[in-house]
This record gives structure tokens, sequence and C-alpha cells, in this order.
């Protein structure tokens, strides 16, 4: 078996032996990751991070969280993050810059590839999260954060009185839609299809909402401003014709896909591309668990994330007593 690794990785026995070993290796370095670092060095169990972007970068894009317990004033993302780094590096997480490539599983250990290094552990917690995909918009780099978002759960407070686009027309473009009609005057559902993908439920919802009106077949082609967003451009498909939209938040829901190509041959995952876990976090492979926006979840908050890492860190630790006697 280890002959049959050490071919994968082009590495000699030698070399493989000289790899810094560790009870834990966390893919991902978003909430679910971090929490679930917190717990498994705070349990006296090696620990690395390994993650491909600047830490939680998803959510550094959140300019104010009004909903994560203990923060009755409100925190940005970056200092969430922040604060979450320090806590997890204090307690003994060692982070790790590199993007994974492999993740090759043995009855007694488990090896991460990554492009720098390799990690061998005990035990593996993906927390990976979902990756928006994106339309390039002009100016949605930009406006990020200012007028451009992608959760009106988290943001729509911030659009109290305002007119707001949602770009999309599946399940989650509709819930969010619905759901800040509570704060903003009008919504215009932008979609590019002649048809809504979403649920015929959500659609009659939607319909039935006076504040909501849609804009079929249409695309935004570009989001403009001075500090914050003020206009969206948008093209009608059908004659290439476009008109100016003024709206003081833009929300994109084009769809999202969870961060795990690595994954695909080694562990279940659902229809969507999500993995399936128990609630123990648990994946279809022993040893290795999921948290966070990466598995199959009704809700994507960054409270259940939270929630989800401290489960897979507990599970992760009673795995490798049970491995250890």
């Amino acid at each position: 078996m280890l002959q049959h690794l050490f071919s994968i990785f082009g590495k000699t026995e030698e070399e493989h032996i000289t790899a810094q070993k560790y009870d834990v290796v966390i893919i991902g370095g978003g909430p679910a990751g971090l929490s679930a670092g917190l717990y498994t060095a705070r349990a006296k169990l090696g620990t690395v991070l390994v993650e491909k972007d600047p830490l939680g970068c998803n959510l550094c894009l959140i300019k104010r969280i009004d909903n994560y317990p203990g923060f009755p004033d409100g925190i940005s993302g970056r200092e969430l993050t922040d604060l979450m780094v320090s806590q997890a590096t204090k307690f003994g997480v060692q982070i790790e810059a590199g993007s994974v490539i492999d993740v090759v599983n043995d009855p007694d250990f488990k090896i991460v590839k990554t492009d720098t290094r390799n990690f061998q552990a005990k035990a593996i917690i993906i927390t990976t999260g979902i990756s928006k995909k994106r339309q390039s918009i002009d100016g949605e780099e930009k406006f990020q954060g200012r007028g451009v978002s992608y959760c009106a759960t988290c943001d729509g407070p911030f659009f109290k009185g305002t007119s707001v686009a949602i770009v999309g027309g599946g399940d989650e473009a509709l819930e969010e839609a619905i759901f800040i009609t509570k704060f903003a005057e009008q919504v215009t559902i932008i979609h590019s299809q002649e048809e809504l993908s979403a649920n015929e439920e959500l659609q009659k919802m939607a319909r039935s909402k006076e504040n909501i009106s849609f804009l079929m077949k249409s695309k935004v082609t570009k989001i403009s401003g001075k500090d914050k967003v003020e206009l969206v451009e948008v093209m009608n498909l059908d004659v290439g014709d476009t008109e100016q939209l003024p709206v003081g938040g833009v929300f994109l829901y084009i769809g999202t896909r969870p961060a795990k190509d690595f994954l695909s041959q080694i562990i279940e995952l659902d229809e969507r591309g999500y993995i399936v876990t128990d609630e123990d976090m648990q994946t279809s492979v022993e040893g290795i668990f999921a948290a966070g926006d990466v598995r199959y979840k009704k809700v994507r908050q960054i409270a259940t994330a939270v929630g989800d890492g401290v489960t897979a860190a507990s599970s992760a630790r009673k795995y490798i007593q049970k491995l250890e006697s």
C-alpha cells in the first residue's frame, strides 16, 4: 500500500518518512475550518489548516454582520475572520497556504497532497465551502461590500427603504427576493431565461408580492455608482436594448458550487456535488469529515458553519481515540 502511495506522489519511501505528520488536517479556512481547528487544537491534537485563498475570503466580503451571536452592534466579515484566526492560532493551529490536489485514504492514515507539500494525518476535516459562479459583470468586484451582495439574509437590513435587483431565477434567488421585501421598497428580479427555474411554490409566493417585479430574458451588464451602487445596466437579450435601473443594491444568485474538485473520486457526493454526511459530519469514508457549506444542508450561515466545525472536530477526536486504541 505504501509503495502505491509513493508512486502516486512520485516520492521515495525515504522522502515520505520525512514528511511532517499531524493528527488532523483541515482543508479550508472559513468559519467551519477555523472552528474545527480551535477545538481539535484545544484537545491537544496536532492540527494543520490548509487554505489556498486568503483566510475567510468569502466572509471578508461581508461589510457588516448583525446576525452572529455575541456582537449586538455588528461586526465586519474581516474583523470576525481576524478574531477567529487569532483564537485558533493561539491554541496551536498551524496554518499553511496551498491548493489541495489530491487526498489518498489508507486504513491507518490519510495523505493530503497540495501544490507545495504533502501532509499525513489520522483524520481529515473538509471545510472548503462553496464558490460563487461569476458572470464577470462590469463593476461587480469594485462594489463588493458597497451594494453588491451574495446574501440577502445577511445584508438585507442595510437596504431598508431602497430599490434592489436580484439576479437569478432559481430557488435561492426567489427565496432571497421574498425575504428582502421586508426591507426594500422595490425588488426587481432579473433573469436571463424566459421562464424562472425556481419551484412552483416559490414562484407563486414571489409573484404575489406587490413590490416584486420581473425582467425576463435580460441580464445585468454593468453595475455603477460613486461610492456605492446606484445603477445597474440591464440588457434585453431579445433585442439588445439596454436600460438603466436605479438601485441601491444588487444581489447575485447565478449559482454556487461546492469547492471540492479534488474529492470527486473519493467520497459520496449528492447530485449537486455537495458532500453527504451524517449528523456527526462523517462522510462515506471513515476518518474523513466535512463541515460547513461544502456538505449538503438546508441552512448556510456563519453560525451553522461554526456548529458543523465543532461537531466535526469532536467526531475526529473520537475517531482518533478509537484508532489509537
